[in-house]
């Protein structure tokens, strides 16, 4: 049986009050940039999750600066 796990590295404008939300991002590290705005590192199943996840920010209306796969893991 096959398992993959993709990182991304999402960035959004603005700031993203982490104690407020973290419970809504599970397993999501959250760094604030220079310029104010948020960068999100998360581990994801598969690209429904992704989807989950851009969707959560969508409602949260912060602006999507750039989503980039960092990493692909597999293990079979």
């Amino acid at each position: 049986m096959s398992s993959r796990t993709f990182t991304y590295r999402i960035c959004v404008r603005g700031t993203l009050p982490v104690e407020r939300w973290r419970e809504w991002f599970d397993d999501t590290e959250f760094r604030q940039t220079e310029d104010g705005d948020t960068v999100l590192i998360s581990t994801l199943i598969d690209q429904a999750a992704l989807y989950g996840l851009l969707a959560r920010l969508r409602d949260l209306a912060l602006p999507l600066i750039s989503v980039q796969l960092i990493e692909n893991d597999e293990t079979h």
